[in-house]
Order: C-alpha cells, then structure tokens, then sequence
C-alpha cells in the first residue's frame, strides 16, 4: 500500500517523538496503526467486491450464453423434427406410389395384388386345403405300387 522503507519509518518516528513527545506517541501509533488496519481491511473489501461484481458479470453471461444455446438448440431441433416429417411423409407417399406398380402377381400369397386382402380365417382355410392337397398327393405318390 504505501512503500516506506525502513530508515523512513525511523526518521517518521523520531520526529513524532520530538513532536507529541514520549507520553502521547505510543497512544497515537496504537491509533495510527489501528486506522491504517481498518483502510486495509476496507480496501481489501472493496476489491472482493469488485471481484465478485466481475464474476457475477461474467457468470451472467455464461448463463445468457448458454440460455442463447439451449434456445437455438430447440430450435434447430424443431426444424429438423419438421425436416424429418417432411421426409417421412414423402417417402410414405412414394411408397404408397410404388405400391401401384409392383408386379401384377405376388408369388407367395398367389393372388393378383389388386384384389381385395382375405381375411385371417380365409387364408387359414386356404393352408388347410393346401395341407389337405399335399397330403394326398405325397399317399398318391408315395405308395409303393406292385411291378407289372
């Protein structure tokens, strides 16, 4: 705080010795001492001070910096979600396009595609019949005919 060196704090003392003389001088350096302890302390108070204002402050705009993020985040989210919905229904779309042109004939149900879906106990009924076929044709086939 204040740079006095040795030698000038003993010219200061001997002068206050010769000024306020040998009685008062200790009282008024316990004073002296006790007021320049208090300037301390309140210097060093204002600059915790100033240091915590400059932290706050920087605080704040770490937080409005990252408030700044989170909303562009949230909104680069929604476009993409709109992006995505957008994709998603034409790809639906075309889909439902390619539908119409497939092959006229689908190999493993064995119906035309345009016809009309079957119901669950209609092709239920379809694979007992087709069981029921493959089970005579194997008694057919299989059965070992006498040679002539």
């Amino acid at each position: 705080m204040l740079d006095i060196g040795f030698s000038e704090l003993l010219l200061i003392a001997g002068i206050g010795l010769v000024v306020l003389g040998p009685q008062r001088l200790p009282v008024v350096t316990r004073t002296v001492g006790t007021l320049l302890g208090r300037a301390q302390k309140y210097v060093s108070d204002v600059k915790t001070d100033i240091q915590r204002q400059m932290e706050l402050e920087e605080l704040r705009k770490v937080k409005d910096t990252v408030s700044n993020l989170g909303e562009t985040i949230a909104s680069e989210a929604s476009k993409f979600e709109s992006e995505a919905n957008a994709v998603a229904s034409d790809v639906s779309s075309s889909f439902e396009s390619d539908r119409d042109f497939q092959s006229v004939y689908d190999q493993r149900a064995g119906l035309y595609i345009g016809a009309p879906s079957r119901s669950w106990a209609q092709e239920q009924a379809d694979n007992r019949l087709r069981d029921r076929l493959r089970a005579r044709l194997r008694k057919r086939y299989l059965v070992k005919r006498p040679k002539d």
